[in-house]
């Protein structure tokens, strides 16, 4: 066991953990910050995406030891009342259907618009591979996305 001093969401937290105990434990098992999702397990789906020093990355599979001293966002974090450009293209467009990969979806297309303000289709599509929905949301994610781009505020 070691301490990790972890800033989540703009908020310090102290974790006694294991070096190698995966992000996604840590935020949902001791943070209890359950938003993010455990998917595959093996960083495939992407439903464990979250934002490390504003990239997405997948919690999974990241050791707590990996990110000491830097800035860790959940969706809990992305928007304090949920009116995330993002969030708010994802209700205005419906994307989800069952919801369970739409936290690991928002914050991967978060990021991407961050970096990218005014990303083409192909970008859109290469920033979101890796994003898995079992449902096939994949058209309105698209749609959502180039909304919450085009409002300029994401």
């Amino acid at each position: 066991m070691a301490t990790f001093n972890l800033n989540i969401n703009g908020e310090e937290h102290s974790v006694d953990v294991d070096p190698s105990t995966p992000m996604l434990w840590v935020l949902r098992d001791h943070i209890k910050l359950v938003g993010t999702k455990y998917g595959c397990g093996i960083a495939q789906c992407g439903a464990c995406t979250i934002h490390l020093d504003g990239n997405a990355v997948r919690s999974c599979q990241l050791p707590v030891s990996a990110v000491a001293d830097k800035e860790i966002t959940t969706i809990e974090g992305l928007s304090e009342n949920g009116d995330h450009p993002v969030q708010k293209a994802w209700l205005e467009v419906d994307v989800p259907q069952c919801g369970y990969c739409q936290a690991g979806q928002i914050m991967s297309a978060s990021a991407l618009l961050k970096r990218n303000p005014n990303p083409s289709d192909e970008e859109i599509e290469a920033a979101m591979n890796g994003n898995i929905c079992r449902c096939g949301t994949y058209i309105r994610i698209k749609k959502a996305i180039k909304m919450a781009a085009n409002s300029k505020i994401a």
